[in-house]
């Protein structure tokens, strides 16, 4: 694996510090598999997850003991995790109101919120507002399907703006409703990677129900196809607004304590010395480790 691919989670461009990481990974006379599963830990860490702090207490774990048996795909068969019901919730809700369920006559719940609360925003029914919740259902889906959802069509999402210049042949027959979802523009603070504006398009297509945020953003995108097109609330979305993460606060704390780790001075930063603690004597192996983990933490969250 090339040193670039490393870093795929957080950079566009390498800089000098990210050289002087890769230098040290150079010095060391292998990459053990025990190693390469570790840096990998840490170039799948993706901050907006729900579960990133776990995640990263894992790198930790790894680093210390020089091993890890975390990652994807470790899950027993069968396993469900909370977030995943609670996806499942949302789209049986959102296809029943598809189906003409009144949003009022909703008992079941979606997590913790009352489906009808969070229907309720939806105002009168159109065939607009139906073909874009339909829209809405199938990205969440997708994403709790995986990977099933890679190799059924059925669960397949084509994205509506991410990526596309014209509409998707997929939705040639609904064009006016494509059209006019691209072309909502919700959220003044946002931009797409492109620099244009942020389409309630866009927004759909960035609803990942593995995202810290996901039921608030699944609220604010209820609101916007309801017609509240500008319902004051902040979107957080992957790359977007990550750095309003609840956990950035601890994140600092780490990066402080893994920079003190491998020799910088930081008297004026708070320390969780019981990070230094477990990661144990300094050796090349766990000092490219901590600061690769650091530097990704840091880009990321823009620390």
């Amino acid at each position: 694996m090339s040193s670039r691919s490393w870093w795929r989670n957080c950079i566009l461009h390498e800089d000098a510090e990210i050289e002087a990481i890769d230098s040290m990974e150079g010095e060391l006379s292998r990459v053990s598999k025990e190693l390469t599963q570790i840096r990998e830990l840490i170039s799948s860490l993706e901050l907006c997850h729900h579960k990133a702090e776990r995640w990263v207490d894992n790198i930790l774990e790894g680093i210390a003991t020089g091993k890890t048996t975390k990652g994807l795909g470790t899950r027993a068969p069968g396993q469900m995790h909370p977030r995943e019901e609670m996806s499942k919730q949302a789209c049986s809700a959102l296809s029943a109101w598809v189906a003409g369920c009144p949003a009022a006559a909703m008992d079941s719940s979606i997590g913790p919120v009352a489906a009808s609360q969070l229907l309720g925003c939806l105002g009168k029914r159109t065939a607009l507002k139906e073909w874009q919740i339909q829209r809405v259902i199938e990205k969440i889906r997708s994403w709790s399907d995986w990977p099933r959802s890679e190799k059924d069509p059925s669960t397949q999402y084509v994205w509506l703006s991410y990526g596309q210049q014209h509409c998707p042949e997929h939705y040639s027959e609904h064009e006016p409703f494509w059209q006019k979802t691209v072309e909502t523009f919700p959220f003044e603070d946002l931009q797409g990677m492109d620099g244009k504006e942020f389409s309630l398009g866009l927004a759909i297509d960035m609803l990942w129900t593995c995202h810290w945020n996901f039921l608030e953003n699944l609220q604010i995108l209820l609101e916007v196809i309801g017609g509240n097109v500008r319902s004051g609330k902040t979107f957080a979305a992957c790359a977007w607004n990550i750095t309003l993460t609840p956990i950035r606060p601890r994140m600092q704390i780490i990066s402080n304590s893994l920079r003190q780790y491998c020799g910088q001075s930081l008297p004026d930063k708070k320390i969780d010395n019981s990070i230094i603690q477990q990661l144990g004597e300094p050796t090349l192996e766990k000092l490219w480790l901590a600061a690769s983990l650091d530097k990704t933490i840091r880009l990321q969250l823009d620390l």
